[in-house]
């Protein structure tokens, strides 16, 4: 048996097989050409799997989400099978290149060919033969779609996991998180969060490849994973399991009931989502609303610009099948630890500091444009709130607001239909919002704490390090009071305030944010039913302000 300890992130026992994360090559490998007739072979091989993956992805979409949505796929299979594209690809091997090579070859020049025409719609076709050339490479190199290949659900195992790669995991197959890297606030433990199944970071080398394959329980909430465990081991796992499902149960008894205090404070509780798919777990979770709809996640997952069309389809799926309930969405949040290669942005020495978010979204007014217009068209189909993040100062708002006026303009005149009354709020995240939170209340509707952001900058100490340890610490004083500082703002300007980050789910916290005020707690799918039957055990009138203290 072999005992490893690393930081648990998402709650949660499972037993199951390690799968260590195959991550696709960045390009294709400089191995020399075999025959010419051994590279047509491997060519057409990828070409007929990747026509049987896109025919069978086009099936699944239409009966999911209907034709259009099935077209897609079928695009890309008329491009694999497209006889210039495939006499580009033969040229280059009767030149001497790889499978791979010719292939990425062909790729470059045809998406290339295709943006650089006028016709708008055939400069969106280039990033379809992006896609369609690393399907074909990803077959030729045998990097499996999604990452997983296994036939049973595995504890996927990883030095750590880029957010746009957790968008590609075929999600049926995951037990479990275990990772060299990492943190609480990492995008891997933010998803297995959202999923609601368990997760540890920061195993460092003990976490080895060669481990691939061996059977381990996890506990996601002590951090400790048991590799081959022995049958004394094995039992108290099992013992644990048995519990949690006891748990699963009596939570099971919340659904339905209301979020308040047994003195009759009633505290909102929404949940944090990523995608359109995400909906499910908020809605067998009994969440009433979204706090966060990250809708960066869109713009991670897709390899161009996600279109007007595109981001106005996944908002009014949410919004719609919320039924009324507020869905706030974030509007587009990159840069720092979240990067996107088409935005070609330049490296900055400190990211965390540099151009992200709302200065981003300033900075180029088109690409903000887009998403304004896809938010209030998907306002007319359920109660749509847009936030703005990484917000410091009041002119910022002011550009907000003046680009949102403009966006309302143009659907005016169009005759597209919008909600005029949509809710616009800001996130509090950095010491700057907070110490001018009475003028930032009076420019908008609501406020939401990014705790993770407001704890990095409050404390000088970076979220993505594996090594502060307790020096990131939401708990210290500081960030409470920056809290207590923000929601009495808010209060004073008659507008809610709500917090988004993970912190929002800590129980031990729960009676501090009754006592400073908070208004809205969001949270993953998974943690709304704890919380709520936390929050209905609790007097809100006999909370203190003792952990402000030092």
């Amino acid at each position: 048996m072999i005992l490893m300890q690393g930081q648990g992130v998402s709650k949660g026992v499972v037993q199951g097989p390690i799968y260590f994360y195959r991550r696709a090559e960045a390009s294709a490998p400089p191995t020399a050409a075999a025959s010419l007739e051994e590279e047509k072979r491997r060519l057409e091989e990828a070409r007929e799997k990747s026509m049987d993956q896109l025919s069978a992805l086009a099936d699944k979409a239409r009966e999911e989400a209907g034709d259009e949505a099935a077209m897609l796929f079928e695009t890309h299979a008329m491009f694999v099978e497209d006889e210039d594209f495939c006499d580009c690809m033969n040229a280059a091997l009767e030149e001497g290149c790889t499978a791979e090579r010719a292939a990425e070859t062909a790729g470059e020049q045809f998406a290339a060919m295709l943006a650089a025409m006028d016709d708008a719609y055939m400069q969106a076709r280039a990033a379809d033969i992006k896609d369609v050339t690393r399907r074909i490479l990803n077959n030729l190199m045998g990097v499996t779609e999604g990452g997983i290949d296994w036939e049973e659900p595995v504890i996927l195992a990883a030095d750590d996991l880029a957010p746009s790669e957790t968008l590609q995991l075929d999600k049926s197959k995951i037990l479990g998180f275990i990772t060299q890297g990492g943190s609480g606030s990492s995008h891997t433990a933010i998803l297995a969060r959202t999923m609601g199944i368990p997760a540890i970071c920061g195993l460092g080398d003990q976490l080895k490849a060669e481990l691939n394959g061996r059977m381990a329980c996890i506990d996601g909430e002590t951090g400790k994973v048991a590799m081959d465990p022995d049958d004394i081991t094995l039992a108290a796992f099992q013992a644990k399991l048995e519990k949690q499902q006891e748990m699963k149960t009596l939570m099971e008894t919340m659904k339905g009931q209301e979020d308040v205090t047994l003195d009759g404070r009633h505290m909102m509780v929404y949940c944090n989502i990523g995608s359109p798919e995400d909906v499910a777990a908020v809605l067998s979770n009994d969440g009433q609303g979204i706090g966060l709809f990250r809708s960066e996640f869109l713009y991670l997952a897709a390899s161009d610009y996600p279109t007007e069309e595109e981001q106005f389809k996944a908002y009014k799926e949410v919004a719609s099948a919320m039924e009324g309930k507020r869905v706030v969405i974030r509007t587009l949040d990159i840069g720092a630890d979240k990067q996107v290669d088409y935005f070609e942005m330049q490296k900055e020495e400190n990211p965390a500091l540099g151009v992200r978010a709302i200065r981003i979204c300033l900075n180029r007014p088109e690409v903000f444009r887009t998403q304004l217009r896809a938010l209030y068209r998907a306002s007319a189909y359920g109660r749509v709130a847009i936030m703005f993040p990484m917000i410091t100062s009041v002119w910022e708002v002011k550009e907000c607001k003046r680009a949102c006026q403009k966006v309302m303009a143009e659907l005016d005149k169009e005759g597209i239909p919008y909600n005029k009354d949509t809710e616009l709020g800001i996130m509090i995240e950095t010491p700057a919002s907070v110490l001018v939170a009475e003028e930032l209340a009076r420019e908008v509707d609501f406020f939401s704490v990014g705790t993770n952001d407001l704890t990095q900058y409050t404390l000088a100490c970076d979220r993505q390090a594996n090594d502060l340890g307790k020096f990131f610490d939401p708990h210290h004083p500081a960030v409470l009071r920056a809290l207590k500082i923000a929601a009495d703002a808010a209060h004073k300007a008659g507008i809610w305030i709500g917090i988004c980050g993970e912190l929002g789910a800590d129980l031990t916290l729960l009676e501090t944010f009754l006592a400073i005020g908070i208004d809205e707690l969001s949270v993953s799918p998974s943690s709304v039913l704890p919380l709520r039957a936390e929050l209905r055990k609790s007097i809100a009138k006999t909370c203190t302000l003792e952990k402000l203290e030092c």
